[in-house]
């Protein structure tokens, strides 16, 4: 008898139904989270995680269903309801209020933090939260949220869900939560989650890194399109198996990938040693270049180095020569009040505005075609960009970059949040525009896609030490290159 079986449940949705337009969202779905266990959620990228998860804190009302809290239903549940009866949220697309402190941030989400000397309170809360998921971490308490990288945000984010004020902390729903760490943060974050959960606590993990959820949960719901299709426990599954439940193929990739070989002339991109320190970076034409290393040492920092001298400012001009595949999407990525298709063609004016005017045809055209290619859930490319699940906002933003002419396309992390098996498919485009000569610099905090590139510079405390090639380019030799340091 399973956990789940034994244990009283935290929060249990029944048959609950969700429809937008004549979509459904969820169609019957019944999930009950029990005490103590660790829930892995999984599916295809619109399969209705996010719905149900928007249910389970609160933020969504079913259309029919019911949700219950202790074996008692809550005839009128919502966010204050849930926050109530222990359940807290780490939302995939950040939450936190960027001009705001990390401090008053955990005011915001503790309301119990109130009257004189709520700061000081509020530090001590926040850093014993963060002292016991991220050991080592900088952090403070103080800092605007605004001036953290988007790693450090989501850091303040997940230690402010499991944070305690007043109300214990029963379930934590963890959307994507490793998405901008490195693998010490990832590794860090899963350990706590082990000793949360053997303490009683319980978690609902979502995670595209299928590995996390293999290795981090005890039971495993499977969803498409908008129902529970398998339900097992995680020893049940491997790789492949969750792959074929969840209803794609796995793609074999060989042990070693053919690779460009450099055979001398000109780079198409190069850059000085960053401080006068380290190697210079270059990168040839048909090329993977990945930038690899711990989180927040300088990987964004030279993508945005190398697009602006090559264009002088983020104004995109005709024929330019570089585009851009933004890893925040929320922060400098979608345009959040314009249409898919809008979002998709912007970086193509020049092309689809032959006569100063946009040719209506010819961006629907493009729209389409990408849609089609890249398998952008939606049945109407004129709806909202926010109406699209997070991984297929990033599916957009990838297929505006891949539409332009650009020689050269810089990405930073472009597949935080998508599926495994788009994955699959935008590494293959990757690899065919690579074939045509097209070179990819590409910041990824996943080894699969590090693993995939031609050539790895590793950085370090800002600057590059370590170039890998080959068989060389592991997760230990990248690990060992990330903690060497930088000689003065």
């Amino acid at each position: 008898m399973g956990v789940e079986a034994q244990n009283p449940a935290v929060v249990e949705v029944t048959d609950a139904k969700v429809h937008f337009g004549a979509v459904k969202a969820l169609d019957g779905v019944t999930i009950r989270i029990a005490a103590g266990e660790s829930v892995g959620l999984v599916g295809h990228n619109g399969a209705g995680k996010s719905t149900i998860v928007n249910i389970i804190n609160g933020g969504l009302t079913p259309h029919a269903g019911s949700v219950s809290c202790g074996g008692a239903r809550i005839e009128r549940y919502g966010i204050a309801a849930a926050r109530a009866n222990g359940v807290r949220c780490v939302f995939q697309e950040l939450s936190l209020c960027p001009n705001l402190t990390v401090i008053e941030n955990t005011r915001v989400m503790h309301r119990g933090l109130q009257g004189f000397g709520w700061r000081k309170r509020a530090a001590e809360v926040i850093s014993r939260s963060l002292d016991a998921i991220f050991p080592g971490h900088t952090i403070a308490p103080d800092a605007t949220i605004g001036d953290l990288s988007i790693a450090e945000r989501q850091m303040v984010e997940i230690a402010t869900a499991f944070s305690t004020i007043s109300t214990p902390v029963k379930l934590v729903i963890l959307d994507e939560p490793t998405s901008s760490l490195d693998a010490t943060l990832a590794a860090q974050l899963l350990a706590y989650v082990r000793v949360f959960v053997e303490n009683g606590g319980s978690i609902i993990l979502i995670s595209h890194i299928l590995g996390e959820i293999l290795s981090a949960t005890d039971r495993i719901i499977v969803m498409k399109d908008g129902k529970v299709v398998t339900e097992k426990p995680s020893s049940a599954f491997d790789h492949h198996s969750l792959v074929a439940a969840m209803g794609s193929v796995v793609k074999a990739r060989d042990a070693a990938p053919a690779r460009v070989k450099v055979n001398g002339g000109m780079p198409l991109l190069s850059a000085p040693p960053r401080r006068g320190k380290g190697l210079r970076f270059n990168a040839y034409a048909g090329e993977l270049v990945g930038l690899a290393g711990l989180g927040g040492h300088g990987q964004t920092d030279i993508l945005l180095d190398l697009y602006l001298s090559k264009t002088g400012n983020w104004l995109r001009n005709a024929n330019a020569a570089v585009t851009f595949v933004a890893g925040d999407r929320s922060l400098n990525g979608v345009f959040p009040l314009w249409s898919i298709l809008k979002n998709l063609t912007i970086a193509n004016l020049s092309d689809l505005s032959p006569r100063g005017m946009v040719n209506d045809g010819r961006e629907e055209a493009l729209g389409t075609s990408w849609k089609e290619r890249i398998e952008i859930r939606t049945k109407d490319m004129d709806n909202r960009i926010l109406s699209l699940s997070g991984g297929n906002q990033q599916k957009v933003l990838f297929a505006r970059a891949l539409a332009t002419s650009a020689p050269v396309v810089l990405m930073d992390d472009p597949m935080r949040g998508v599926d495994i098996g788009t994955k699959q498919e935008v590494y293959a485009i990757i690899r065919a525009e690579a074939a045509k000569g097209r070179t990819f610099v590409w910041y990824s905090t996943e080894m699969e896609e590090v693993s995939l590139c031609d050539r790895v510079f590793v950085f370090s405390e800002g600057v590059i030490v370590k170039e890998l090639t080959g068989a060389d380019v592991t997760e230990e030799n990248i690990l060992a290159a990330s903690f060497t340091g930088v000689a003065a």
